[in-house]
């Protein structure tokens, strides 16, 4: 922690944790706005489906290329400018954006924004634990969850609107001015809370050496996938909406948002209860309890889609009960990695969001594909992804007991 931490955010908690959720919302919400536009700039361009894909594909390859360096740099430079820096860079890209006369300009604009927009998310991670003792430091990043999760329910809304009404220009012109408003607001309010004597040296060596003492020691590991890769369990249905609500549900396009609603709705929720849990009851016993939650109903959805026809009425309540259970253990899990190294909490941080974003990946180009085809198939699979993320916190568990029997 900083020396002075308590001197550095005299306002309220949850005024932090606002600004801090709107920086780590800003990477999602840039792509969230721009899908229901996905037709009409192609028209505007003259630009393929394929193309279209290009501008999705070289967002999210920046945004995770740069999780890699985010962290270090937080870590050598302090945490104020490179958040002041990534939202400087994504304000011209946004900008840039709007004005592309093709989509060859789209692309690399995009791509920009994707190298910029994960400073947020990583850098506020630690800005927390800069701040806040373990207690506090859990209820904050539960609060950053609860508004984290407003994101993907009003950014496609905002986009779709903007897209009917004014042309798909004007939701780049809204990152723009997101952009700028974020900027002055952080310029004004955000304390840098990494300490002078807390500072690491940016040098290759250095940096590869905190790559390597991070990859090779299997206690950052395990935590990094019991948290990341248990995500996709709910986000496998998110990706494969258009089949799994559309296909097998019946259901048409103006109601997709319900699975979208409870997702959120659950997300939100044991974010909440993870806030009103911190201090009364040990970290280890909260991730035991999100974990149990994820197994019990990833169990009764495998067995409800193999032996019953899939229906509205039932299937996606199971999509939101596994979201609460996400939610309820993820807070403590970050918090955990970002304490087994108190110095290197950017970096760690950058690599827990590397793990994070290459199990996205593989899901969505990978797994996605190939059982959305089936309810059956996408139960199994999100149960198996569940599975990899109990299996690698009941080893944790095992080979080094101590971890989160206490807070740090």
């Amino acid at each position: 922690m900083h020396p002075h931490a308590d001197t550095l955010w005299r306002g309220p908690r949850w005024t932090l944790a606002v600004l801090l959720a709107v920086l780590g919302m800003l990477g999602p919400f840039a792509i969230d706005t721009y899908l229901p536009a996905f037709s009409g700039i192609a028209r505007a361009l003259d630009a393929t489906p394929l193309q279209m894909q290009q501008t999705l594909s070289a967002y999210l390859f920046g945004f995770a290329f740069m999780n890699l360096f985010h962290g270090a740099l937080a870590d050598s430079f302090g945490r104020r400018p490179v958040i002041l820096g990534g939202l400087a860079v994504f304000t011209l890209a946004s900008a840039g954006c709007a004005l592309s006369q093709d989509i060859g300009q789209l692309v690399f604009f995009r791509a920009l924004q994707g190298l910029s927009t994960g400073a947020g998310v990583v850098v506020s991670r630690a800005i927390v634990r800069d701040i806040f003792p373990p207690t506090e430091a859990q209820r904050v990043m539960s609060q950053i969850t609860i508004f984290f999760g407003v994101a993907p329910a009003i950014a496609p809304i905002m986009g779709g609107w903007l897209f009917v009404h004014l042309g798909w220009a004007s939701i780049f012109w809204l990152l723009t001015g997101i952009g700028v408003v974020l900027l002055a607001v952080n310029w004004r309010q955000l304390p840098e809370s990494l300490h002078a004597s807390q500072r690491q040296p940016f040098d290759v060596r250095h940096l590869m050496r905190g790559y390597g003492e991070l990859c090779t020691d299997p206690r950052f590991l395990l935590l990094a996938l019991a948290s990341g890769v248990p995500f996709n369990g709910f986000f496998l249905y998110v990706l494969s909406a258009p089949a799994f609500l559309g296909d097998h549900l019946g259901l048409g396009p103006t109601q997709f948002f319900w699975l979208f609603l409870l997702t959120i709705a659950g997300i939100m929720g044991g974010a909440w209860v993870s806030g009103r849990l911190a201090g009364r009851i040990a970290p280890k016993r909260q991730i035991r309890h999100g974990l149990l939650i994820m197994t019990v109903v990833s169990i009764a959805n495998v067995v409800a889609n193999l032996l019953l026809p899939a229906h509205v009425g039932w299937a996606l309540l199971p999509v939101g009960i596994y979201a609460f259970g996400w939610s309820l253990m993820v807070p403590v899990v970050t918090l955990l990695v970002l304490d087994l190294y108190p110095l290197r909490r950017g970096l760690a941080s950058s690599l827990q969001a590397v793990v994070g974003s290459t199990a996205n990946g593989l899901v969505a180009g990978v797994l996605a594909p190939l059982v959305m085809h089936s309810t059956a198939a996408l139960a199994l699979g999100s149960a198996a992804l569940m599975a990899i993320g109990l299996l690698s916190w009941i080893y944790l568990h095992h080979r080094w007991p101590e971890i989160g029997r206490t807070a740090a």
